[in-house]
């Protein structure tokens, strides 16, 4: 567990207030969720971390700043996630089909309403925030260069057909993907994101 110390616990004069980073930034990343970056105030991250604005500061440098943590701490939960998905997956048609179903997860029901990290990113910063829009973009282009891989390993092993362009599909997919999250906050049920999925997999034919 990964601590953090930021100021004098005030209850206890003298004696240094700790909090586990990671539990922090798994707070941070819902509320930035829900809310969205600019309607995220100081006191809803105060409210919903536990802390104080001083020990956010402290730690974080600024809201900015546990934004892009949160963001970090949100891709690498999504990838191991993901990799759970593709455990079982044997050939390049079924990793596509992986990271659809993932995606069908991740976007109805509560988490659906939740959002994405990256994509609510995308929608509100990235015409105010250049930095912030090239970190998403590279976000972005590696699933998409995955997708693409997949394709073409499904091309090697015969379960996608050759005339499929990967490039093109990829990218395809890829938008399929991220629209989902953005649909998923509407509330859409299970049913639909898997009926939308399956529709998906029959460009790989």
């Amino acid at each position: 567990m990964e601590t953090i110390i930021t100021e004098l616990d005030r209850r206890q004069p003298g004696r240094p207030r700790e909090f586990d980073i990671n539990s922090v930034l798994d707070k941070a990343i819902t509320v930035f969720s829900r809310l969205g970056y600019h309607a995220t105030s100081i006191s809803d991250l105060n409210k919903a971390l536990g802390l104080t604005s001083g020990s956010i500061y402290k730690a974080f440098g600024d809201k900015r700043g546990l934004l892009l943590a949160a963001l970090d701490r949100y891709v690498d939960q999504r990838s191991r996630r993901l990799d759970e998905w593709l455990a079982s997956a044997v050939t390049g048609r079924e990793r596509v089909a992986a990271v659809l179903s993932a995606y069908a997860e991740y976007s109805h029901g509560d988490a659906g309403r939740t959002g994405c990290l990256v994509v609510g990113g995308l929608v509100e910063s990235a015409s105010s925030d250049a930095g912030f829009r090239e970190r998403l973009a590279k976000i972005l282009a590696t699933h998409e260069a995955r997708l693409v891989r997949f394709i073409r390993e499904g091309q090697a092993d015969g379960s996608v057909a050759s005339h499929v362009d990967p490039e093109i599909t990829g990218r395809l997919m890829l938008c399929l993907i991220q629209g989902m999250r953005v649909v998923g906050k509407t509330g859409r049920k299970q049913a639909d994101m898997v009926a939308v999925c399956e529709h998906a997999l029959r460009l790989l034919d």
